[in-house]
């Protein structure tokens, strides 16, 4: 008696070499189902090195020889900010799918036109808010909808760190060019958790810090929902912060530990207090919903679906304009 038969491996392109690409090939380890067929990149060079280190069979030297890959089904895009777009509507109009780094754009119409090449080519797209599905979030969410901590009213989140002045010139996150900056880089980590616990603010207050070059060294976000929910998030690639956040609600709190986009532990504290310890974080954890959307032929996720994407880029779109954050390709 046989078994069930087992669908066969959905097959990867790497669209670029750097770190978090190689970042997500290695965690593709963890899904027996995945396989990494091809790799491609503006340099040749960099393709063949990047293939031959992860064991990639095909290496392309441009991104369009690889969307012309046809031993490639899903393209993960991990080139930088200002590439998105064009990389993901390259890929998406050549038939395949895309998981998308985040910010998956500059801003709402970038955005907006990607999700209409994916609805118009009928192929799945989502940004990669690997947060989202880590088994810590799973549990954030229970632990609200199980309301543990009766109804959330405070959000403190931040994500900061300090990147030494002698290593700023030519580094990406300065540079308005890439789309550098706190705010898109780092701000859509807090933006998710604060759209999972109140969903999308009705108001935007934003100030910012910014550096040499142009981009925002530092940027604090006020968020007012409906119902009188209050995120108070900051983010910075100038200033050390506790990379923490605290949920505060009627009957009680949980507090995640740092790095808060990527815990391991939450603390409950009030009428439930418990502390709840999950697995490392990886970026595998978001593979699976993929592979699910493209076998059930479904072009976005219910997790993480192009209305969240589109939401905390209004928000990003509306603090940019309040802090005069404008990038040159705009």
């Amino acid at each position: 008696m046989t078994g069930p038969t087992r669908p066969p491996p959905v097959r990867w392109g790497i669209c670029g070499t750097g770190a978090i690409a190689e970042k997500f090939v290695r965690s593709l380890e963890a899904v027996p189902d995945a396989l990494v067929t091809a790799v491609g990149s503006t340099s040749g060079e960099r393709a063949e090195s990047f293939g031959q280190r992860m064991g990639i069979q095909n290496r392309h030297a441009t991104h369009e020889a690889l969307s012309r890959d046809d031993a490639v089904d899903v393209v993960y895009v991990a080139s930088t900010h200002e590439r998105h777009h064009d990389d993901t509507i390259l890929f998406l109009e050549a038939g395949r799918h895309v998981l998308c780094e985040k910010p998956m754009a500059l801003g709402v119409a970038e955005a907006t036109r990607m999700i209409d090449a994916a609805a118009a080519g009928e192929r799945f797209l989502m940004e990669a808010m690997w947060s989202r599905f880590l088994p810590s979030y799973v549990e954030l969410g229970r632990l609200l909808d199980e309301g543990v901590i009766g109804r959330p009213l405070l959000l403190t989140a931040d994500f900061s760190f300090a990147v030494s002045e002698d290593a700023r010139a030519g580094h990406r996150l300065f540079d308005p060019a890439r789309g550098g900056g706190a705010l898109l880089d780092l701000g859509v980590y807090p933006l998710q958790l604060s759209r999972l616990v109140f969903g999308a603010p009705d108001e935007v207050f934003a100030t910012g810090l910014a550096t040499e070059s142009g981009v925002d060294g530092q940027t604090t976000l006020t968020l007012a929902h409906a119902g009188g929910g209050v995120s108070l998030l900051s983010v910075g690639i100038i200033t050390p912060g506790p990379c923490s956040a605290r949920i505060m609600g009627t009957d009680g709190s949980i507090t995640l530990d740092p790095f808060m986009h990527a815990t391991q532990r939450l603390t409950v504290e009030g009428t439930h207090p418990q502390v709840i310890d999950t697995e490392p974080a990886s970026l595998h954890y978001q593979v699976p919903e993929v592979h699910r959307c493209v076998r059930e032929g479904r072009q976005q996720s219910d997790v993480w679906s192009w209305a969240d994407t589109l939401g905390t880029l209004t928000v990003t779109d509306r603090a940019r304009r309040q802090i005069g954050l404008r990038y040159p390709s705009e």
